[in-house]
């Protein structure tokens, strides 16, 4: 993949990355880019220049999508695959996943039966706080 990233103020900016994002978010909620412009209080064309690649976002429309969308802005900026994990929790999980993957090859599965306990119990106590 080429990349294509700038620096605006002090957020990092994959525009290709921002622009495929942006289409697809728009696209999942079956909105228009009227609709969507509307809501953020900008023109139509601006919100088409985004989703083209040709226009950036200040970081303040940036925050806005983010929260139009109910997705992270590392998630936005392409530095998350997931829309709701920032890009340290995203690095965070992958780096759990590989852990777990290792522990399924290596045949450890008493240890891996105990990571699940430990997992459930621990959710379980967040809940009740």
């Amino acid at each position: 993949m080429r990349y294509n990233g700038l620096v605006k103020g002090r957020v990092y900016m994959d525009k290709i990355k921002l622009s495929e994002r942006l289409k697809q978010l728009r696209n999942s909620k079956g909105l228009f880019q009227k609709e969507v412009a509307d809501k953020l209080g900008i023109k139509q064309n601006t919100l088409s220049g985004y989703e083209n690649g040709t226009r950036s976002p200040d970081n303040e429309l940036l925050k806005d999508i983010a929260d139009f969308y109910n997705v992270t802005l590392d998630y936005l900026l392409g530095r998350s695959d997931d829309p709701t994990l920032t890009e340290k929790e995203n690095k965070d999980f992958l780096e759990i996943k590989k852990l777990i993957d290792k522990m399924e090859r290596e045949g450890k599965h008493n240890e891996l039966e105990q990571l699940k306990s430990y997992t459930k119990w621990l959710a379980h106590d967040l809940e009740e706080d």
